[in-house]
């Protein structure tokens, strides 16, 4: 029976040359969220809870959320950053039958692989957050990360500019380099402060990127950059994690404060370094919207029928293939606009206003 459905799928995608056809291609017997009964199962795999705290505390609620909203079923796990559990989890999923899976890859050629298995298997694919390279996935849901990384850039000059920073050395703290969010994060802060570099009004500093995202590696790596270079007035950190590791070791070396860092992810960390002084600006991503446009698309595949929402595209720099997209907007927070990210409901006034930070939140007008 399942070969009989793999067969029509694998028809579908050479008719249409699409995923929508993965499935019967009968829509219209389809009824209101929830209710058809050729409504399949979808699978996810979350990276880590390590990279960044949002896996674990907006991703896994809001998807969960949404899938429920609409009726499907869903199987939404974690891979702890270990690829040989990724693998495993894909593997259980794809043998089970799940109609789409939805995965954010630790690395591409992981990512690819599980995306292999899973056309082979006749099932829709969904690149969440980060493109797998060289993947083919039917699908992508991702913020600008471009844009992400001009943010990122721009908030930096912001703060040394306000500071009256004189040709002050940049460094720089990148995500992982198996991440290709991390190479977009740093295409595009390098785009905005490379002018800066060229005129000399800025000094281009140590240059690293962090295995696996991983916050206590970055300490270390900061450590070093800061040892080899006492100079650094400015640290273009692509995430709150390693924001807050280099802001650990400014405040050993009573630098915190003085030194602009970003970040990325408004977290609760990030936006309470922000609120002391200590961090300079972090992107907001909102997360739920990155969720509802995930499981809105892996709904309708889910149920048989052609996804009308990923109007945009990107190009896949290893195939060159052009994989439509739902690109979402980021949004640049400074301590001017932390209370845009309460009054979203990403983070709540309680995590947020600790007694620490009481009197901070106040001035920032979050009451």
């Amino acid at each position: 029976m399942r070969k009989g459905l793999f067969a029509l799928a694998a028809v579908g995608l050479l008719a249409t040359g699409s995923m929508a056809a993965c499935g019967d291609d009968k829509a219209d017997d389809t009824g209101a969220a929830g209710t058809s009964s050729k409504a399949g199962k979808v699978g996810v795999i979350l990276p880590d809870t390590k990279s960044s705290a949002r896996w674990e505390t907006a991703d896994l609620k809001y998807l969960t959320d949404a899938f429920k909203a609409a009726g499907i079923e869903a199987d939404i796990k974690n891979a702890q950053g270990d690829k040989a559990s990724f693998q495993t989890i894909a593997d259980g999923m794809i043998q089970e039958g799940v109609k789409v899976l939805m995965i954010v890859n630790l690395d591409s050629g992981t990512g690819k692989n599980v995306l292999d298995n899973a056309k082979k298997a006749g099932i829709a694919t969904i690149d969440y957050d980060r493109l797998t390279l060289g993947g083919g996935a039917n699908y992508y849901v991702s913020f600008d990360n471009v844009e992400v990384g001009k943010l990122q850039g721009q908030g930096l000059i912001d703060c040394l500019t306000a500071a009256k920073a004189t040709k002050p050395v940049v460094s720089f703290l990148n995500g992982s380099p198996t991440d290709n969010n991390a190479t977009l994060f740093k295409e595009g802060a390098v785009s905005v402060l490379q002018p800066k570099f060229d005129s000399g009004d800025y000094t281009k500093g140590p240059d690293d990127a962090v295995p696996d995202w991983d916050n206590a590696k970055g300490g270390t790596i900061f450590e070093q950059q800061l040892t080899k270079n006492s100079k650094i007035a400015g640290v273009l950190a692509a995430n709150d994690g390693l924001g807050n590791a280099a802001i650990e070791v400014l405040k050993k070396n009573k630098l915190n404060g003085k030194v602009p860092v970003t970040g990325q992810d408004a977290t609760v960390q990030g936006l309470q370094n922000i609120l002391a002084g200590d961090q300079c600006m972090t992107v907001y991503k909102a997360i739920k919207k990155e969720a509802d446009a995930a499981a809105g698309l892996a709904v309708a595949l889910a149920k048989g029928e052609k996804p009308t929402t990923a109007t945009g595209e990107v190009t896949d720099t290893q195939t060159q293939a052009k994989v439509p997209s739902v690109l979402l907007k980021p949004e640049s927070i400074t301590k001017a606009n932390v209370k845009t990210v309460v009054d979203d409901g990403f983070v709540t006034k309680a995590e947020l206003c600790t007694a620490a930070y009481a009197a901070a939140c106040t001035a920032a007008g979050i009451s």
